[in-house]
């Protein structure tokens, strides 16, 4: 099975990737590992799908991403089977948002091993490049985009599964793990 989790940053995409992936027994791709290089520079657009198809091809058997990116989108959803939408309410994300930079900050994880970029409070708080900023202006575009995805002729070979809830979250986990 081959699985797009997408959804606002601080949605929870990574932590259900993670569990879709471990429950399929499948790879789970970071869109922000293959994008992002050091010192916060993102890759152009040639390496970036460059890596982002040899990630996919290298998973042939089945694989569940990580992320948006919509300009992947004819590359990601080529032979997509599922995307799955995480849409939570507004404060739900933020607040999941400011809960994750806060421990990263205080953590001072590497987010992609070997890039070096680690959440920082200037980062975080302080700059226009802010996750929380980018948060707050994509959280309304997000659920334009992708309710207008799930009637787009274009994606009629892909199943929509809309969560906006944990507990949908936890089921569709359950569920899918049945299937392995």
């Amino acid at each position: 099975m081959k699985i797009n989790v997408v959804g606002t940053s601080g949605s929870g995409k990574s932590t259900l990737a993670k569990q879709l992936a471990d429950v399929l027994n499948t790879p789970c791709i970071q869109l922000d590992q293959l994008f992002w290089r050091a010192n916060w520079q993102g890759s152009p657009d040639d390496v970036f799908f460059a890596k982002l198809e040899e990630a996919l091809v290298a998973s042939s058997e089945g694989w569940v991403l990580d992320g948006n990116f919509n300009r992947t989108r004819p590359i990601k959803w080529h032979d997509v089977d599922m995307v799955v939408w995480i849409d939570y309410p507004f404060w739900r994300v933020f607040t999941q948002a400011i809960f994750r930079a806060t421990k990263r900050i205080i953590s001072q994880d590497e987010l992609w091993p070997g890039t070096g970029n680690r959440e920082s409070l200037r980062k975080t708080f302080l700059s226009r490049e802010s996750v929380l900023l980018w948060s707050l202006k994509t959280w309304r575009q997000n659920r334009q985009r992708y309710f207008a995805d799930m009637i787009d002729p274009r994606y009629a070979h892909i199943q929509f599964v809309r969560l906006t809830s944990r507990k949908e979250a936890k089921s569709l986990v359950k569920r899918l793990s049945r299937l392995d």
